[in-house]
């Protein structure tokens, strides 16, 4: 059995948010092929490089409310990892720095278990180490 002792965060300064209960990033670092007269496939430019991600987290007090108010002023975010010590999380290190909401897609109300609420993300400085 795996021992499951660190966890994803969003953070907002010092301020916890709530933790990530499923974290799906997607990196995009788009190239283009550059041919000649002469030749094809002489070389490439490098375009910008993207990250963006979709987490969800259980719809528990006001959690979501405060996300979708990050969403709406454009607030930007922290992903951090959080240690388990003793009975409380410790912050570890910084993950994505510059973290902006871009969508958000609230779930359903179900019978068992608590709701959740998945939010589509990017980040401005992703794989940031403090």
């Amino acid at each position: 059995m795996p021992d499951w002792n660190t966890r994803l965060e969003i953070r907002l300064g010092n301020t916890i948010v709530a933790p990530i209960s499923q974290f799906t990033p997607t990196f995009n670092v788009p190239h283009t092929v550059i041919h000649s007269i002469d030749d094809d496939n002489v070389g490439y430019v490098r375009q910008p490089q993207t990250f963006t991600f979709t987490m969800t987290v259980q719809a528990i007090a006001a959690v979501v409310a405060d996300l979708t108010e990050l969403a709406i002023n454009g607030t930007e975010f922290e992903i951090t990892v959080s240690e388990k010590k003793g009975t409380d999380w410790a912050f570890k290190s910084l993950k994505f720095g510059r973290c902006v909401i871009t969508s958000a897609n609230p779930s359903n109300v179900v019978i068992d278990g608590a709701p959740s609420a998945s939010f589509n993300c990017m980040s401005l400085r992703p794989g940031v180490e403090s």
